[in-house]
């Protein structure tokens, strides 16, 4: 029987762009175009996770699903150039500059439900955007799958999957039957990256593209459980304290003296 696994993955600002690139306008910000987007670095660890599952087992299905307002294909498909099946696009004005995860919760969930064959849904422990890390919770709450969190590796065997699961001070190994939700952390170890041939082929595969419609959300109808109230830039300063003395050995015992004060030595 083919173990059909869903993996999760976003389109994010690349963590590299400089802050002088952002700009906040009406508690929404953009960036500078000449800055390319990428995937989210966890989703591509997800990615990874199942390929490694495809390879144990053999008989595996791995579908890429993605809900966004527009996408930069050479970016979205690396998951198929990395060695995925398919990939499927939730694009959707809908989906714009989101804060509040309700609806793409939503609608990754009927995305899912739609596919209909799905064993095992595996993501990112997080997004690099706004790191808010509810996603995954919530499709497993809509779908009422079980989930295990932080995964550093995932065997399935039969009708279980087997997760270790990372810990501030070690790991432990949970079991559950399928189907079942998994978010992977960074310690699950480095993504492969595509080859020649997969990105060839990648090339050639052609997104499926569903619009909120195609999901039977009204996007109206959904409950917003999160207010962006402000979105400010960091603010940073610099404040230079200098000591004196009447020679130099006078300043530097002032400056131990006071280093002390602020506990610094």
């Amino acid at each position: 029987m083919t173990l059909h696994i869903v993996v999760t993955a976003k389109q994010v600002v690349d963590p590299e762009t400089p802050t002088s690139a952002f700009l906040i306008e009406n508690n929404k910000v953009t960036t500078s175009t000449s800055f390319a987007p990428v995937i989210n670095g966890y989703d591509e660890q997800a990615v990874e996770a199942a390929l490694r599952i495809k390879e144990a087992l053999g008989d595996v299905v791995i579908t890429v699903l993605s809900c966004g307002s527009s996408f930069a294909l050479d970016v979205i498909k690396k998951p198929l150039a990395m060695g995925a099946d398919n990939l499927i696009l939730l694009q959707d004005n809908a989906f714009d500059n989101l804060i509040d995860p309700t609806l793409v919760i939503r609608a990754l969930t009927s995305a899912i439900q739609k596919i209909g064959d799905v064993d095992l849904v595996i993501s990112g422990r997080q997004a690099s955007d706004w790191d808010n890390a509810l996603v995954p919770m919530g499709i497993a709450e809509l779908l009422d799958w079980p989930v295990a969190t932080i995964a550093r590796k995932i065997d399935v065997i039969g009708n279980t999957v087997k997760v270790e699961r990372v810990l501030p001070d070690g790991y432990e190994i949970v079991e559950t039957t399928l189907p079942a939700v998994i978010t992977v952390s960074n310690e699950l170890g480095s993504p492969r990256y595509p080859n020649m041939r997969g990105i060839m082929g990648a090339r050639k595969i052609q997104p499926t593209i569903w619009e909120i419609n195609d999901l039977g959300i009204e996007y109206q109808s959904t409950e917003i459980a999160m207010e962006l109230i402000s979105l400010e830039k960091p603010i940073k300063s610099i404040e230079t304290e200098l000591i004196q003395g009447e020679d130099e050995a006078d300043a530097g015992r002032k400056l131990a003296l006071r280093l002390r004060e602020e506990r610094i030595i």
